[in-house]
């Protein structure tokens, strides 16, 4: 019995987060695509919590439970809000299926580097949609026309830079070869470049 309206109720949340999500994207503004799913979500399960609390077919369940239930949909929008908007959002490998259906169904391997450098950066805005997020997230500020990191961003970076060369695949495939270029991206990095801010 509780199993079932467990599942009723997570429904009920399910529902909420689909709703307050679309109404969010489609009449409020939206700053970081992430951090609005994020905030839908939280509202669709304290939303669905209330309805526990206080409905009476709900009555069955404890003070406890209703709060392991609220934990269990927190932790569920969480998860929605990373792996349905803001995968698509980010995704590159998502960007290559629809690119290659815009195209007919086919694009040349060897033309690959031109359809992002001028293809993708403009049609998605990716310069402005990461600097925003940045900016949002408190790891950037710009001044005079110098994007610079904040103490914040300071330490997000060192701590990518040490999981990217620590913690990720030393042999991963990439077309074909098992490599760890990825490891260290910036080793193919061109040495003196005239874009810096002194």
């Amino acid at each position: 019995m509780k199993t079932r309206k467990f599942l009723y109720a997570s429904a009920i949340f399910i529902v909420f987060a689909c709703l307050i999500y679309w109404l969010h994207i489609t009449f409020f503004r939206v700053d970081v695509v992430f951090y609005s799913a994020i905030f839908d979500g939280v509202l669709a399960a304290l939303a669905t919590s209330a309805i526990v609390w206080r409905w009476k077919p709900f009555a069955l369940f404890g003070a406890f439970e209703k709060s392991q239930m609220l934990l269990i949909w927190l932790l569920a929008a969480y998860a929605l809000a990373i792996s349905v908007p803001t995968v698509l959002d980010r995704s590159l490998s998502f960007y290559i299926l629809e690119k290659l259906q815009q195209r007919g169904g086919g694009i040349q391997e060897s033309r690959f580097a031109v359809v992002f450098t001028q293809e993708y950066l403009e049609e998605h805005r990716l310069v402005d949609v990461r600097l925003t997020e940045q900016l949002q997230s408190g790891t950037i500020h710009i001044e005079n026309g110098c994007v610079l990191l904040t103490p914040k961003g300071e330490r997000l970076a060192s701590f990518s830079r040490f999981f990217r060369t620590h913690l990720l695949p030393k042999k991963r495939l990439l077309m074909g070869q098992y490599t760890d270029d990825l490891t260290n991206p910036f080793r193919a990095s061109a040495p003196d470049v005239d874009y810096t801010c002194k």
